[in-house]
């Protein structure tokens, strides 16, 4: 099937809609969300239509409406009218537009995306609007949201005459390319965000660790390119200066890339690291929060962070430093009445823990929780003291977060065991 047809874009034209139905308020709405002047004549009028303009005349349509519009729109649906206009036509130079009845058309409505500098339209030659309008909003997702004052630039760079076709070419691959840092939460997939599973869904290259969960993982698409950057104790994949510089690599090759963290981004996921480094290398970056375990791990467990009673306010430390070094600075918290502390990546670190508190007196059946695994089938519960710590932290498989505090004690008013 072959058509020729020369999109173009007129100036100074002048529209008559004939028609004030829901047909005709479709097209109205177009007319007027790119600012087009256009002018109604319609015997009956959509309630919404009379906001879109004030040229309007009510009446039933007659030829002599014509004025000096070079551009008819039929949008009444009454063979009578199209006849009209068709016979009409013969003897005056107008474009004629009967909707949805393509034969007697001289140009079609096109899809058009966001009316701003750079806009796309697309056609279907009238075959199947339907069709247009998927593939317009698939253009939209290409077109960057602050594309305008790019394009803005753009024309006073043309009218200084400044024309560099390859620094545009350039700047337009980085215009198109995005970086989120996606909170992935604890690992089950139902506690992602609705917007970092759209965000993973939709990534051309998606960086992953070992805690991200096989489960969450499955959500990313077959075709999306993945790239394991773990980091386990005792075993590095990549730095994390080389993880950064892989990102922003893709980035720069106008990719949309998703870098996947567990739980929050800033959370102890050095996500404040990545982020730096991209807004250095002028990285359009997001970032998508996720739930912490530092928080959702103790409550996968009913051990509530705060309750009445039991803690007032909490604490969330991590047992390691840069380097693989220890963090012992917030032990002294332990003593602290009507307090949570929760402890992440603390699970190799409990002898040292332990030795600390009880140099800086803390009680030996001071309670603590052990949770492995938050929200995966092999979630694991342990509740303890810090007497009993290092022994019953032994064979507990990785991630897991310590919680001190009496807010562990509420697991037993709840008939809860070790699990």
């Amino acid at each position: 099937m072959k058509h020729s047809t020369l999109p173009i874009l007129l100036k100074n034209h002048k529209i008559l809609l004939i028609g004030g139905g829901n047909v005709a308020l479709q097209k109205a709405e177009v007319l007027s969300h790119n600012n087009i002047d256009f002018r109604i004549v319609a015997e009956e009028l959509n309630k919404k239509i009379v906001k879109l303009t004030d040229k309007i005349k009510q009446k039933c349509f007659k030829l002599k409406d014509i004025k000096d519009e070079q551009i008819i729109i039929d949008a009444t649906g009454d063979p009578k009218v199209a006849q009209k206009l068709v016979k009409y036509k013969k003897s005056h130079p107008i474009f004629l537009n009967v909707v949805d009845v393509p034969e007697l058309c001289d140009f079609y409505f096109m899809a058009l995306t966001k009316n701003r500098p750079l806009q796309i339209a697309v056609s279907s030659n009238g075959a199947s609007p339907t069709a247009a309008k998927y593939f317009r909003d698939e253009c939209e997702r290409l077109i960057p949201e602050d594309i305008t004052g790019y394009i803005e630039q753009k024309q006073k760079e043309r009218a200084s005459g400044i024309i560099d076709i390859v620094q545009t070419q350039k700047e337009l691959t980085l215009q198109h390319a995005k970086v989120f840092l996606v909170g992935c939460g604890i690992g089950d997939p139902e506690l992602l965000t609705l917007k970092a599973l759209k965000t993973i869904q939709r990534a051309d290259v998606v960086l992953y660790d070992h805690l991200i969960s096989d489960e969450i993982m499955q959500l990313v698409p077959e075709s999306t390119k993945k790239i394991y950057v773990g980091k386990q104790k005792g075993y590095h994949s990549k730095s994390q200066e080389k993880i950064n510089a892989l990102i922003i690599k893709h980035a720069k090759k106008g990719r949309v890339v998703a870098r996947l963290k567990s739980g929050d981004p800033f959370v102890f996921g050095r996500g404040a690291e990545e982020l730096r480094d991209l807004f250095s290398a002028n990285i359009n970056t997001e970032v998508v929060p996720g739930i912490s375990s530092s928080i959702s791990g103790p409550l996968m467990g009913n051990i509530p962070i705060t309750a009445r009673g039991y803690a007032s306010g909490f604490t969330v430390v991590s047992a390691h430093l840069q380097g693989n070094s220890v963090n012992l600075d917030w032990v002294e918290l332990l003593g602290k009445e009507n307090h949570t502390v929760v402890v992440l990546m603390g699970l190799s670190r409990v002898n040292e823990i332990v030795e600390e508190a009880c140099r800086l007196g803390t009680s030996k059946k001071k309670p603590c929780a052990i949770i492995s695994n938050a929200s995966r089938p092999n979630q694991k519960i342990v509740t303890t003291t810090l007497e009993r710590l290092v022994l019953d932290a032994k064979d507990i498989a990785r991630p897991a977060i310590l919680v001190f505090g009496d807010v562990v004690k509420y697991r037993s008013l709840l008939g809860e065991n070790n699990a």
